[in-house]
């Protein structure tokens, strides 16, 4: 059957997994719609993405045999992206030119304000997608509006912001406390509403039920539509068939032995592991944390990429044969979705507490850096879907404070809350992108005004053949 379209997007990610997830999942939700939806990424992130309904294209950020490991520095990345990027996106619009559907509307990732300004140059739509939350993004731009100076004093705390609840120092991005610690990240990060006003649309991978007030508190400044959360449909809603994953994978998932271990465990017994694919934990650690899953009595599935499993104890890998599994990847949402996970552990990243929120498992929070700071602060205190493990004065989470929270969201009157609370915005998230839900009927929107905007001649059933 040929497909027929009414309107022509590109999809444009920063090349990493916890972007391109998010924005691969929207460009889905497009094409589903009657959007036709080309997802352009780096000649080095391209092969490793294939999704039904969706073309892959590939552009240049002027490293395309190895990204950013190949530039080895920030700074330089982005410079060569930005030069890049904007010549072969440009190349790109032009390519579709004379096609039957010309691109109408560029969506880009945040981190990339440059593609704006192409979009601009062609006459097309622009629009901003945020992969933060929008507690996060409010922060950030009132930072870039001059509300807000850097460092934060120790007398300006609690932070409390219009739609916010009171940040104390443990909840705030890193940044704030320590700007001089990642400049060349906290510039990106600021840099994302450099051009803002310029943009078309803003989008948000969050959703009303969860952050409406933080969102419509800043709308002013950073007036976004909230269309999260995006997880793959065969998880939430079911109105892409067969969409029971993002499509997209850096990294090799060891699913079927993740699959055969979990099978043959009682159900909500399993604590599952993953820090996500950028945190690196220090030695001291890893070390609490493996002797902290080891000593709880739990069976545990930790996610512990190559790079850090010389940093594991001596002796581990042996004495958790009994009670755990440890691999190097494996497919987080198949594992979130089974009957015999109990608890996330998690770094309390974005995309994996929407992750967590959207499968309705309760979650323990170990927060290393940035946005994952104020994430496990709702998580805990404003949702209540979890817990977080404080650190010790050395900036550790010791294996006492594991083990009290692993027991604290899977046994007792405590945990009994946060299951209720889990499945509460399981619903919430799964409504919220469901026919006539808060997301869907925004994105719906978006769709409508592409469509009427004149700029698509379509033909008298109101589509393009393609």
């Amino acid at each position: 059957m040929v497909q027929k379209y009414s309107a022509h997007v590109i999809v444009l990610p920063y090349p990493g997994q916890g972007h391109i997830n998010p924005l691969l999942q929207f460009a889905k939700r497009l094409a589903s719609k009657g959007v036709k939806a080309t997802f352009a990424t780096t000649h080095y992130t391209v092969k490793s993405i294939s999704a039904p309904n969706v073309e892959v294209e590939p552009i240049s950020d002027g490293f395309d045999e190895g990204g950013f490991a190949q530039a080895k520095n920030e700074e330089v990345f982005l410079s060569s992206f930005k030069a890049n990027g904007s010549r072969t996106l440009s190349q790109l619009i032009d390519k579709y030119k004379s096609s039957a559907i010309p691109v109408d509307c560029v969506v880009y990732d945040s981190f990339l304000p440059w593609a704006l300004d192409v979009a601009k140059l062609h006459g097309i739509y622009g629009a901003a997608f945020f992969t933060n939350s929008a507690t996060v993004c409010s922060i950030f731009c009132r930072i870039h509006h001059g509300q807000l100076a850097l460092p934060l004093k120790q007398e300006e705390l609690p932070l409390q912001l219009p739609g916010l609840p009171p940040l104390n120092a443990p909840d705030l991005p890193t940044f704030l406390r320590a700007p001089e610690s990642y400049p060349a990240y906290l510039a990106m990060k600021l840099n994302q509403f450099t051009n803002l006003e310029k943009a078309d649309w803003v989008f948000d991978n969050t959703l009303e039920e969860l952050e409406g007030e933080a969102a419509k508190c800043v709308s002013e400044i950073w007036p976004a539509t909230l269309i999260g959360p995006m997880v793959p449909s065969a998880y939430l809603d079911g109105q892409i068939e067969g969409d029971k994953g993002y499509g997209a994978s850096l990294w090799k998932p060891l699913s079927d032995e993740c699959i055969q271990w979990i099978a043959t465990k009682p159900c909500k017994t399993v604590v599952y592991v993953s820090f996500g694919s950028m945190v690196s934990l220090s030695d001291k650690q890893m070390e609490e944390i493996a002797s902290g899953l080891l000593e709880s009595g739990f069976h545990f599935l930790w996610v512990v990429k190559d790079s850090e499993r010389g940093k594991l104890p001596d002796g581990f890998l042996d004495s958790a044969k009994e009670k755990g599994l440890l691999v190097t990847w494996c497919n987080q949402l198949e594992m979130l979705a089974h009957q015999a996970i109990g608890c996330f552990v998690t770094h309390c990243g974005w995309n994996s507490t929407l992750e967590g929120l959207s499968l309705g498992v309760p979650m323990v929070g170990v927060p290393q850096w940035s946005d994952q700071m104020p994430d496990a602060k709702f998580i805990e205190d404003i949702w209540g879907v979890g817990l977080r493990a404080k650190e010790d004065e050395k900036g550790i989470v010791s294996r006492e404070e594991l083990i009290s929270c692993l027991r604290g969201v899977m046994e007792g009157e405590r945990s009994q809350v946060i299951k209720k609370n889990s499945s509460k915005y399981r619903e919430l998230t799964k409504k919220a992108v469901s026919a006539g839900g808060s997301s869907d009927k925004n994105i719906n929107e978006f769709v409508g005004k592409l469509i009427s905007s004149g700029k698509v001649k379509r033909e008298s059933d109101g589509h393009i053949h393609v």
